[in-house]
């Protein structure tokens, strides 16, 4: 009898404490992870970036989803600030400002998101390209927010920056999922040899992109929202799988970096995948 009855509080002990840490686990990815933010710095070493325009500073931001928890006025001006206290080169933001999601109850018009990141400096200015749920919302209306604060949108569009006395191409693409594609057209705007960054919202786009382009950059998967030890990323919005999903990706000389982004989409959950702004560092190989 003593044996069972000490058997059995020990199965309770052991189911609180499992009680215990899901509730936990729950409140970290529901409650507190979304409603981080940090600042994710990397250096790149890029095979087609020229010597000349070594230690670039670019700041990427993406997926903002205002409107989705965690990401109201106040969210907005902390995203401002933390990017500017960077003091980058260059600012790109890399789409999905807005949030279609019905669960969402609490949008922001475009207007105000536009009205906040007004505030963004960069001495070589602040771009940007528009996302899935920028065009679903009402792509015109985000767009025109966009550049009446002086952000141009680059949509299948090229433009070059000039650098003391050095130069590079910004080319930015349109939205994968929503609008026709134009890779060729574009890129042949270009003049061979120039050193190129493009900007796109999803990167399953990255394999038809030209190998002399020196960086690809997107957002759009959000890390997976959820990315599990030893099971990975469950759930990411991409043709490819896991292979695109965040971060640094080399294939040969061709180099793609996927920003988690910081809003959230579909469910208001986050795990091991805290929203982030970027600070890129590029070096020439």
């Amino acid at each position: 009898m003593k044996f069972r009855k000490k058997f059995g509080t020990r199965i309770l002990a052991a189911l609180a404490a499992l009680v215990l840490v899901c509730l936990s686990l729950w409140v970290w990815a529901f409650l507190i992870e979304p409603n981080r933010l940090i600042l994710h710095k990397e250096t790149l070493v890029l095979e087609n970036w020229p010597k000349a325009l070594d230690s670039l500073r670019v700041a990427v931001i993406s997926d903002i989803h205002a409107g989705s928890p965690f990401i109201d006025s106040a969210k907005l001006q902390k995203i401002v600030a933390t990017t500017n206290q960077t003091n980058p080169d260059l600012i790109l933001i890399l789409g999905d400002l807005m949030i279609t999601d019905r669960i969402y109850k609490h949008p922001v018009d475009p207007e105000t998101i536009a009205g906040a990141l007004k505030g963004l400096h960069a001495r070589l200015g602040v771009y940007a390209v528009l996302g899935n749920h920028d065009w679903w919302f009402d792509g015109r209306r985000v767009w025109r927010a966009l550049e009446e604060v002086g952000i141009r949108v680059l949509e299948n569009d090229v433009t070059q920056i000039q650098v003391n006395g050095h130069k590079f191409w910004l080319w930015g693409l349109s939205d994968l999922n929503t609008r026709p594609q134009n890779i060729a057209g574009t890129f042949q705007r270009i003049p061979p040899n120039d050193a190129v960054i493009a900007m796109t919202h999803n990167p399953d786009i990255f394999p038809d992109i030209p190998a002399s382009v020196a960086l690809t950059l997107a957002g759009h998967t959000h890390g997976g929202q959820v990315n599990l030890p030893f099971a990975g990323r469950m759930i990411v919005p991409s043709r490819f799988g896991q292979k695109y999903a965040a971060g640094h990706i080399q294939e040969g000389n061709r180099h793609l970096f996927v920003t988690t982004g910081i809003g959230t989409s579909i469910l208001p959950v986050r795990f091991r995948v805290p929203p982030e702004i970027v600070l890129l560092t590029l070096k020439s190989r």
